[in-house]
């Protein structure tokens, strides 16, 4: 994947409040999991690592249903990444799954 392409990605998740950014570390939440394979490419790409992936939760889909939420961790290095800029303009600091307090 190339780098614009993997931003512009990013870029999407942010709106989409799929992915939240505190420092240079980004946190990406979703219940699919090949989501998070392409999150894991999208960091590559640009340069940082991911930290870790794991089964954060579990959601109820309806009544009788539920999903496994899947928590992926990543650092990006690059200090002048247009990334966190975006995220202060369009991102939000709870992602979708947060449960409202």
């Amino acid at each position: 994947m190339l780098p614009p392409e993997a931003q512009k990605k990013m870029q999407s998740w942010i709106r989409s409040r799929h992915l939240i950014c505190s420092g240079n570390f980004f946190v990406f939440e979703t219940l699919d999991y090949s989501a998070v394979e392409r999150f894991s490419d999208c960091v590559i790409a640009l340069g940082g690592t991911v930290i870790n992936v794991d089964a954060a939760d579990k959601v109820w889909i309806g009544d009788h249903r539920q999903v496994v939420l899947y928590r992926s961790k990543a650092s990006l290095h690059t200090p002048h990444h247009q990334l966190n800029q975006y995220w202060i303009k369009y991102g939000n600091f709870r992602t979708r799954f947060d449960e409202q307090v």
